[in-house]
């Protein structure tokens, strides 16, 4: 029921994107100044338009919130040639979205009911960043309440998700490999939560761009990749101890890596990178 809940999550995201289509083919821009055009202020606008209004002024008004800061932008974006043809295709649209919200919303009181026997275990997970109720009922869903009956370690947990780097070598040298395949339902879970962990203060997301920068470097999206797919890693882990001793997560802060560095090796590290650079490096103690 809960792979079956994220598949009708999956199908509400595909059928937002083809109302924007819709939007884009009618020349209305709403989601270059939105964040998303299905928030209260972006649905009232494309109703609007339904219903005939076409002057960009009066669509723009009926802004609310933050977004009414963006009113003279919005003016603009919201004039275009949108005609009946583009009406009836976005009633569709809005109306399958809201089809798909009640079914959503059914499956919601049914998994709830079912977790009431977990709510502890559920609670405890989500204790741990990145991860809410909904993604703690999945994970356990996935591989139970007492994931030590079945995977020696977190690391064993992560490996059967597919987290784990695959072996390459060649010529007597390890090289990088493509994560292994593991499990079809839990691995994206878990790296759709590593991203949302990598926003949150914390050793996390201290990890996280301590490994973009090893593997290359904010402007490289394979390190990003990478690094998330190792945060994903970690996250099993912690997903594993957590449920293993019953215990909530505790973080252990965003300075966790500079505290645990030694003083005096950074500093010769530091001085080597700087004299690298053609610079000549004169240490005084500070005032």
């Amino acid at each position: 029921m809960v792979r079956y809940r994220r598949k009708i999550v999956q199908e509400r995201a595909a059928e937002t994107q083809r109302l924007g289509g819709v939007l884009q083919d009618a020349g209305i821009k709403l989601d270059s100044v939105a964040s998303s055009i299905d928030t209260v202020s972006g649905l009232a606008m494309i109703r609007a338009l339904i219903d005939g209004e076409r002057r960009g002024q009066v669509l723009a008004e009926l802004a609310r919130g933050v977004m009414r800061a963006k009113i003279g932008d919005l003016s603009q974006a919201l004039e275009g040639r949108f005609g009946d043809h583009h009406a009836l295709m976005c009633q569709l649209h809005l109306d399958h979205i809201a089809h798909l919200n009640e079914m959503i919303a059914k499956l919601d009181t049914q998994v709830e009911a079912m977790m009431v026997p977990f709510a502890r275990q559920r609670d405890l997970l989500a204790t741990i960043p990145g991860i809410g109720l909904q993604a703690a009922a999945a994970v356990i869903s996935e591989i139970g309440t007492s994931p030590g009956e079945f995977f020696t370690t977190g690391a064993h947990l992560a490996s059967w998700a597919g987290l784990c780097p695959g072996n390459h070598e060649s010529a007597g040298k390890r090289k990088h490999g493509k994560p292994r395949k593991g499990s079809q339902h839990l691995q994206p879970l878990l790296v759709e939560c590593a991203w949302s962990a990598v926003r949150t203060s914390g050793r996390l997301k201290a990890r996280y761009h301590r490994l973009v920068l090893r593997f290359g470097g904010y402007r490289n999206p394979a390190a990003k990749k990478r690094a998330i797919v190792a945060i994903a890693h970690t996250l099993a882990v912690v997903i594993w101890h957590v449920l293993a001793t019953g215990k909530p997560y505790t973080d252990l802060g965003p300075d966790f890596y500079a505290n645990r560095a030694d003083p005096a090796k950074e500093t010769q590290r530091l001085i080597a990178k700087l004299e690298a650079l053609g610079h000549k490096v004169i240490l005084a103690p500070a005032a």
